[in-house]
């Protein structure tokens, strides 16, 4: 297996709270995020991505397994044609401005994709994402929604073999639906330092 590890950081001009809401709006996502065509809102913890990278379609479920309003969002792929994990991670500069940092393993999948992380493609459109993401949400103003529940990680090994190591640091894509929030379910999960103060859901 060939894991490819990217991590970027991008400064946005907006208020903690609104860009940790906004990050929690998975559909909105093919608005800023390169190959992005779809992404379905399964419940509050699983999305279905239906993506188009070098001519490539791929689809795959994604499952958040450590969510902390206003800190953290973290998930891996549980289905499909993709194998990836990784943390969004969310910290104040100030009352304005925020800074989000995205770290990934991604096991790539066919020739084209393994030649295209071979020249730096995948970091360069993570880098993209961030970029179209920060002019989003600046361009706005202020987020489209928002869901702030508690997702806890487990105790229990990831399956599949990918490491998580790179992504401890940090603290999906998963699921974020408006409203309040419903009953969760326990997801498999590797473990991610708790967040001071651990609020839960507010």
């Amino acid at each position: 297996m060939i894991v490819s590890m990217v991590e970027q950081t991008i400064d946005v001009d907006v208020p903690l709270r609104n860009v940790y809401n906004q990050w929690t709006q998975f559909e909105d996502f093919p608005h800023f995020m390169e190959g992005v065509e779809d992404v379905r809102q399964i419940d509050d913890s699983h999305c279905h991505w239906s993506t188009k990278v070098g001519g490539v379609r791929r689809e795959f479920d994604t499952e958040i397994i450590d969510q902390l309003p206003d800190e953290r969002i973290a998930w891996r792929t549980v289905g499909g044609d993709v194998k990836q994990k990784g943390v969004v991670t969310f910290q104040s500069l100030d009352p304005d401005h925020t800074r989000v940092r995205l770290a990934m393993d991604m096991d790539p999948q066919g020739m084209t994709e393994k030649a295209g992380d071979a020249l730096g493609f995948l970091d360069r459109r993570v880098k993209g994402d961030l970029k179209r993401f920060k002019g989003f949400i600046e361009e706005h103003g202020h987020e489209t929604g928002q869901w702030r529940g508690r997702i806890r990680p487990s105790d229990r090994t990831p399956p599949g073999g990918m490491t998580p190591d790179p992504l401890r640091d940090g603290g999906p894509m998963g699921g974020g639906t408006t409203g309040q929030p419903g009953p969760r379910p326990a997801p498999d999960a590797w473990q991610l330092p708790p967040g001071p103060g651990d609020p839960g859901i507010r």
